[in-house]
């Protein structure tokens, strides 16, 4: 391995991402264009961006973790994200872009009360900086092990850095960077992958060589119980999480949203079967790692296989992934914070600029409680158990319950707080208490079905009590009168002068990112120029970057076209 190659391509690529968020410095004019994207981003962009929102280092660590000991299970369990998109997109996402709300806290605060969204903010802060900063570890410790730099400082680094690009750029620099760090990571695995299978004999030699259970649907503590609660989980999550529903409702309708559902789950049935597989064919080059050891299977193919610099590409990637997965949930913390908080109880009256100053100054704030959980991960056992122990707990009470309110008139914001307090209190126990009180302790597969079981059953209990007394909600009254008036106001108060805005920052954004897939080429162009093996799948894999470059470049000219007014003489006719 080359440190210096790769520390050069980490450095150059994280300045030019850094510059990246700089240009977007002044697109955020108000809260909608800082946080939504002005509700115009373009469907294919809010797609790739969830995809890559859900994506992080945490990925290679904790799946190629299970899939190094496992196998294809680890497939299979990424096989429900996609089961999950396929539901968000048939049922849930239109109808949050529907609700005509900013955020998931708005919707909370109209249909259920004040009350329940003060509640869930609560909550939701703590696990996404839980979440967020328990995934920002991983990558830290592969760029530490990787350039042998010290875990702590690399951690704070690293995390500094992430928070900064979001406080700078807002939701539009956090989509770019999904998007480029989509490409980035894609190629990567593309030259990862052949060069895996070149060194254990091809796909016949890994085929023989793996333990027979290695390609069995399910395996160890992964259960038919642990999967279909996943899938559950997963619907929860991906239609439920504030993070995703950010993608939902910066779309321009409903039949966008469900677009943006429907290829997160495209990417997520064909993705997990080629991500995977380098750190399964890792157990058949060495298959006596152990314990937290299995996490570095990945980072270990990376560097028995990668030729200089394309180690630093593939570290680039996994960051800026993890970055763009955090980025996003402190854009959702941010917004949530100044919309729902100081704007809406606060500080009514307040300027853009100050809402701006608040959204960037909270972003600091929240991302800096990020890289202290980072740094407490290794205590709590591990990314896998710190990120399947979170969502075990808090999936089911957190997320259920709002998007029942989207179809139910019958929830109340006192049952709701009820339903979500027992299934916090019921799954904390099982997770906390229960192991040193009675000495019992859940399956993986039992904790998950309870902790998204227990609340759909209590709501399904809800809903047929209230349907049998006939009674509907007083909130979803006031519900629908908010509705009503919120959509009076929008038609009122969007001018052309804002329109037009919002269609020159979509336009700047889609030329940013065709510019970006130009440099990645280039890049890639000079890594295969350098690399002693895997040279020409290098180069080749630059050229089809560099040729799809053109379609945001033309996405972005198409929009300026239809964008302009008609002549004078055509207009009068």
């Amino acid at each position: 391995m080359n440190t210096t190659i790769d520390t050069a391509v980490i450095v150059i690529f994280s300045a030019f991402v850094l510059g990246i968020g700089m240009l977007f410095a002044r697109t955020g004019r108000n809260l909608k264009s800082f946080f939504a994207g002005g509700e115009a981003v373009p469907w294919f962009i809010g797609g790739l961006s969830l995809f890559m929102s859900f994506f992080s280092a945490g990925t290679f660590v904790a799946w190629g973790s299970i899939a190094y000991k496992y196998g294809w299970v680890a497939i299979t369990i990424q096989w429900t994200m996609c089961i999950g998109a396929l539901v968000t997109g048939l049922y849930l996402a239109p109808r949050w872009k529907a609700t005509g709300a900013l955020t998931a806290a708005e919707f909370i605060r109209e249909r259920l009360g004040l009350t329940v969204q003060k509640a869930y903010i609560f909550i939701f802060t703590l696990v996404s900086i839980f979440i967020k900063g328990s995934v920002l570890y991983p990558v830290a410790k592969l760029v530490s092990s990787s350039l042998n730099l010290p875990l702590v400082p690399t951690t704070i680094g690293l995390g500094i850095f992430m928070i900064a690009y979001t406080a700078v750029g807002g939701l539009w620099a956090v989509m770019v960077t999904d998007i480029l760090q989509f490409v980035v990571l894609s190629a990567a695995v593309f030259i990862l992958l052949p060069l895996s299978f070149d060194r254990v004999g091809g796909f016949d030699g890994f085929v023989q060589a793996v333990p027979n259970d290695f390609f069995n649907v399910l395996n160890g503590e992964y259960t038919l119980g642990f999967v279909l609660a996943f899938v559950f989980y997963h619907i929860a999550y991906i239609g439920g999480n504030w993070t995703f529903v950010q993608r939902y409702t910066s779309v321009d309708s409903p039949k966008s949203a469900r677009k943006v559902a429907f290829l997160f789950a495209g990417l997520y049935l064909i993705s997990p079967v080629i991500w995977m597989m380098p750190p399964m064919i890792y157990h058949v080059i060495d298959p006596s790692l152990t314990g937290l050891d299995t996490e570095n299977a990945y980072l270990k193919i990376c560097q028995l296989v990668l030729p200089p610099g394309l180690l630093g590409l593939m570290l680039t990637g996994m960051y800026f992934s993890t970055s763009a997965s955090a980025n996003t949930a402190l854009n959702v913390v941010s917004a949530v914070f100044t919309n729902d908080i100081y704007k809406g109880l606060l500080n009514p009256g307040a300027s853009d600029r100050q809402l701006i100053r608040v959204a960037r100054g909270s972003s600091w704030v929240f991302g800096l409680g990020m890289i202290g959980i980072a740094l407490l991960v290794p205590k709590a056992g591990g990314i896998v158990e710190v990120v399947l122990s979170i969502s075990s707990i808090t999936g089911g009470p957190l997320l259920a319950p709002p998007l029942w309110a989207l179809f139910s008139k019958r929830l109340t914001s006192r049952a709701t707080l009820w339903i979500t307090s027992i299934g916090l209190a019921v799954n904390l126990f099982f997770k906390v208490l229960s192991p040193i009180l009675l000495d019992f302790k859940l399956s993986r597969g039992a904790e998950t079905v309870i902790g998204v079981g227990l609340t759909l059953v209590l709501l399904m209990i809800y809903e047929l009590y209230a349907r049998s007394k006939g009674l509907v909600a007083e909130e979803h009254f006031q519900y629908q009168a908010a509705r009503q008036r919120k959509r009076d106001d929008v038609s009122e108060a969007t001018s052309d002068q804002e329109k037009e805005a919002i269609a020159q920052q979509n336009r700047f954004g889609l030329k940013v990112i065709a510019g970006s897939l130009v440099f990645t080429a280039l890049m890639l162009f000079g890594l295969g120029i350098l690399a002693d093996a895997g040279g020409s799948i290098t180069s080749i894999i630059g050229g089809v970057i560099l040729l799809a470059a053109l379609i945001p470049w033309r996405a972005s000219q198409r929009s300026q076209s239809i964008d302009e007014p008609l002549p004078e003489d055509v207009q009068s006719k």
